[in-house]
């Protein structure tokens, strides 16, 4: 079997390393992931067409599509899997005009999501599903940032270590989901 090279990355990510990324890439990431689903990708959509600020320097950062299940005792985070990534392909668009370069999630995502991603010169990593006890152990620190009152599915800044993923879409629209 032949050995599979997993690229190290600290995240935020910079241009160089991100452009370098292509579909199909294995990641293990290190650093500061922020979290964010549905309700909170509205919330950020609306700050900006009403020219409000964002809640966090979104410039350069990573959100993981993720609704983190309550921490037991002794323990930094819960269970904390993938969410599907359609249900936030209306939002990041504006998200990915105004700096976000790396989202995290699972699943296929829309063609203008795509073509929106090659534009801004993102990438969409995919995260297996059903693991989200395992991906807890990478957490070392979580704190909420804003939205408290969506609970789980407020934004929080989550500190990893070792975090799994693929790169499912390049920044030049390289597509691990295409089968050809």
């Amino acid at each position: 079997m032949k050995d599979v090279m997993i690229k190290k990355l600290i995240s935020p990510l910079s241009d160089e390393v991100r452009l370098s990324l292509r579909a199909g890439d294995m990641v293990s990431i290190s650093g500061v992931l922020y979290t964010g689903r549905d309700a909170a990708h509205k919330l950020m959509v609306q700050s900006l067409e009403h020219n409000d600020p964002l809640p966090f320097e979104i410039n350069g950062q990573s959100i993981y599509y993720v609704g983190p299940t309550p921490a037991k005792p002794g323990h930094v985070i819960g269970s904390c899997g993938p969410t599907s990534s359609y249900r936030m392909d209306p939002y990041s668009p504006l998200l990915m005009e105004n700096g976000l370069k790396v989202m995290i999630g699972k699943g296929p995502r829309s063609e203008a999501f795509k073509q929106s991603l090659i534009i801004n010169q993102a990438v969409y990593l995919d995260v297996t599903g059903g693991i989200g006890a395992l991906l807890a152990r990478c957490v070392t620190k979580m704190e909420i940032v804003a939205y408290p009152w969506l609970e789980s599915e407020a934004i929080y800044r989550l500190t990893v270590k070792d975090f799994p993923g693929v790169v499912a879409y390049d920044s030049i629209g390289n597509d691990l989901f295409q089968v050809n």
